[in-house]
C-alpha cells in the first residue's frame, strides 16, 4: 500500500470536496443550512483537535474563517451541535455532557 504525506492527504480531500460538495453548497435546497465534514483517521497519539481551515465564503458568516481549536471534540459534540441546532434540549447520551462547539461560530 502506497502511503502519503498528510498535505497530500488533504490535497485529495481537498479536491474531492471541491468537486463533489461545491455544488450541493451552491444549490437553492442547501440554503440555510450546515454541511460538517469529519475525518476520523486519527492515530493513537492524535489529541483529535477539529479545525476549520478553509471554510467556504458562503459559510463566513456564520463561520469563523480559519479559526483552530485547541479544545479535544469527538464526535459526541458533533451530535450535540446538531441537536441545538434543530432545537433539541434534551440531548442523548455523551452529547448531554459534550464539549459544545460554539467558538467554532460568530
Amino acid at each position: 500500500m502506497a502511503t502519503c504525506t498528510s498535505d497530500q492527504m488533504l490535497a485529495t480531500a481537498d479536491q474531492w470536496l471541491s468537486t463533489n460538495i461545491s455544488p450541493l453548497l451552491a444549490s437553492l435546497a442547501f440554503q440555510n443550512s450546515l454541511l460538517i465534514v469529519v475525518f476520523d483517521e486519527a492515530e493513537d497519539t492524535d489529541n483529535g483537535k477539529w479545525w476549520w481551515t478553509r471554510p467556504r465564503s458562503d459559510c463566513e458568516p456564520l463561520a469563523k474563517a480559519g479559526y483552530q481549536s485547541t479544545t479535544l471534540y469527538q464526535h459526541e459534540s458533533t451530535l450535540r451541535l446538531m441537536m441545538e441546532g434543530l432545537g433539541v434540549t434534551d440531548l442523548p447520551g455523551a452529547a448531554a455532557t459534550a464539549p459544545e462547539m460554539t467558538e467554532f461560530f460568530h
